[in-house]
């Protein structure tokens, strides 16, 4: 557990990707298994304790350390297991008899399965064994919040550092290809690419295949480019990625990211009746008509669905790629002839709750600019722009350069106020960076939005410097700031677009909104009005 606390904190305080790879390398040659097995798993996110709770370490810390000492330490780290890491009281007679502090497998194995009365006094009791750097990698462990800054492509990246020469240089694709396959603490894995064992196989049916990704088009260098003989154009629909699967009786609904969630879109799953592998859009549609990003939030992060929701908001697949018919793996074909098959599948296959996503006709780089600009009525409002694809390209796992674009619209744009600030947490534990905003209602401002990035690291001194020089009331951890028509701080959020929101003081709710520029030169009392995202609003329909 120590290594493993060793190798979180280097990658905390380490920015560079090569650096990355090499300490996560470097951990993994030298540690035996299973240990860098559940390391791979807990840095990839493949490790979920179903006792382990935020609940759990805080009432740990509560029959430990004074409540009033624990809440202000809380509120000036930010983060909960780092302050009970650093607060939680140290009893040397308790990890003299412990024999030894614990490793990362008798961590792993211990909880699996275990109740939270179990897992709890098992914590407590390891808690006592180790040091603050390991008692941090333990409660971050358990809680499954690493945030470490490596994403699960660099750490699968840094596996394949290990391919011995028998084995050969291994493509990140091939890794992907068999990932969903493998189980922690992945010893079949290790074995194959250190030329102790055979490659491991997929699983035979229902399996994911590694999503494709776009990269952004650089309009000022890269649109020239984009000429209806190369490339196709579609548009983004506002949902979520997927990839729905049926083969040879196994149907399942994945993320872009290959997490299963076909148990909460059941309605969905049972209507599907094809024997192939699409890729699409996952959104919500009733009739001919998509409803908003806002009707797929209902659905979003459950575990099952009632009936009465499935009815409400039923689920459906706006298709954009086919990878596989039947026993066929259609991966390599050029996508001009994977469009043509797509089209006649879904043709064969289509109803409420599959449907075809149109490609957009276009003559020229300038035409496709007004289309963003500006798009068609009916379903091309509620997208968030255009996908740009070559006519030759494979379906190629990961973010290849140059077969794909997504080209978003611009954000909209409004001029907030500042209301409240909350510290943040990791690197930013010790700033206010989280911020409530508002804009102005009848004399008064009413908060309509929260953002924590958009701001540059200089910004977010300016930002926090305010806070801590004009707070007004305290509420736990969070401040609220002084906001007057001629004293605060004026926001230019950015945001994807507006809807409804009961659960909002405004009555609006913001998509994916971020703080575009701060502006200085601007006195709260010329901050935007609630107005203004009304008509926004009403402009566009509901939502924007």
């Amino acid at each position: 557990m120590r290594d493993f606390a060793h190798l979180l904190d280097r990658l905390s305080l380490t920015a560079s990707r090569h650096a990355k790879l090499t300490l996560v390398r470097d951990y993994l040659a030298a540690t035996p298994d299973p240990e860098r097995g559940y390391a791979l798993a807990a840095m990839t996110g493949n490790l979920t304790f179903r006792a382990a709770k935020p609940a759990m370490i805080r009432d740990a810390v509560a029959s430990r350390v004074d409540a009033r000492l624990f809440a202000l330490s809380y509120d000036f780290v930010g983060d909960l297991a780092e302050t009970a890491a650093l607060i939680w009281p140290a009893r040397p007679e308790a990890a003299r008899l412990s024999n030894r502090a614990p490793t990362l497998a008798d961590v792993v194995e211990a909880l699996d399965g275990a109740d939270r009365k179990t897992a709890a006094a098992r914590m407590e009791t390891w808690l006592d064994a180790l040091d603050a750097d390991g008692r941090w990698a333990l409660l971050k462990l358990i809680t499954g919040g690493l945030r470490v800054g490596l994403s699960v492509r660099l750490a699968r990246q840094a596996v394949l550092m290990l391919a011995g020469p028998e084995v050969g240089p291994v493509a990140i694709g091939d890794l992907e290809e068999i990932w969903h396959g493998l189980v922690p603490p992945y010893g079949d894995l290790f074995a194959w690419l250190e030329g102790r064992g055979p490659r491991p196989a997929p699983e035979p049916a229902g399996r994911f295949r590694p999503a494709m990704l776009a990269h952004a088009l650089d309009a000022g260098t890269e649109l020239a480019d984009i000429t209806p003989d190369r490339f196709a154009a579609e548009w983004k629909w506002d949902g979520v990625r997927v990839q729905a699967v049926r083969e040879q009786g196994q149907a399942r609904l994945y993320t872009r990211t290959g997490e299963d969630i076909s148990p909460a879109f059941p309605d969905l799953m049972a209507a599907l009746d094809f024997e192939g592998v699409i890729d699409g859009e996952l959104v919500i549609r009733r009739g001919d008509a998509l409803g908003s990003f806002g009707d797929l939030q209902q659905r979003l992060n459950r575990k099952t669905a009632s009936a009465a929701l499935t009815a409400s908001h039923p689920a459906a697949i706006r298709a954009y790629d086919l990878l596989g018919e039947g026993d066929e793996d259609l991966r390599a074909l050029p996508f001009r002839d994977r469009r043509a098959r797509l089209e006649a599948f879904v043709a064969r296959h289509a109803g409420s709750r599959l449907d075809l996503s149109p490609l957009q006709p276009f003559d020229s780089p300038a035409h496709l600019e007004a289309l963003r600009a500006a798009p068609p009525e009916g379903d091309a409002r509620l997208a968030e722009g255009l996908m740009l694809k070559r006519w030759d390209s494979p379906y190629l796992a990961g973010r290849p350069k140059g077969p794909w674009f997504k080209w978003k619209r611009d954000p909209f744009l409004v001029d907030a106020v500042m209301l409240y600030a909350q510290r943040g947490h990791g690197k930013r534990s010790g700033l206010y960076s989280d911020f409530t905003f508002g804009v102005w209602r009848a004399g008064a401002l009413t908060p309509v939005g929260k953002a924590y990035f958009g701001f540059t690291d200089a910004e977010l001194k300016v930002l926090d410097r305010f806070v801590r020089e004009n707070t007004v009331e305290s509420f736990g951890p969070v401040r609220r700031v002084r906001a007057e028509p001629d004293h605060g701080v004026v926001l230019e959020i950015a945001f994807e677009g507006l809807q409804r929101s009961p659960r909002h003081k405004s009555g609006l709710a913001m998509r994916f909104p971020r703080i575009h520029r701060l502006r200085l030169d601007k006195p709260p009392k010329e901050a935007d009005d609630i107005a203004v995202l009304e008509r926004l609003l009403s402009g566009a329909g509901d939502p924007v």
